[in-house]
């Protein structure tokens, strides 16, 4: 069973870029593949697909590398399942003076901190990427 899906998934990736191995799997769900699609329009990750065996659904990211470097440099989760942390649109952070982005789940559907901005929507921070 798992608490937290989000947590998990970002120590996924956090440790297959270690392994420096080419594709994650995980069990899908709408946030994640949300976040993924973030990831992607971001340039973080290549690509990323929903696979089917049978009734299990599974998420299968396709990681980025640069010159054998991994694209992700840090990757961290904030809003945890014990305490939720929540911004507004004029007080959503800027992380690493905007070279790193910040994920957020709005009532517009999950986006980075600069797409938020731009729409005039605050929501839940769920992680930081740089």
């Amino acid at each position: 069973m798992m608490n937290d899906r989000v947590a998990d998934f970002l120590t996924r990736l956090r440790n297959a870029q270690k392994a420096r191995m080419q594709v994650v799997t995980c069990p899908a769900s709408n946030l994640l593949a949300n976040i993924c699609k973030v990831l992607e329009q971001e340039g973080y990750i290549r690509t990323h697909r929903i696979e089917s065996e049978g009734a299990k659904k599974n998420l299968v990211v396709e990681l980025k590398y640069h010159e054998g470097l991994p694209a992700i440099k840090r990757i961290t989760r904030i809003s945890k399942s014990g305490q939720r942390k929540y911004n507004g649109v004029g007080s959503i952070p800027k992380y690493y003076n905007g070279l790193g982005i910040s994920i957020l789940s709005t009532s517009k559907g999950v986006m980075s901190d600069f797409e938020a901005r731009q729409q005039h929507v605050g929501g839940e921070v769920l992680c930081t990427v740089f």
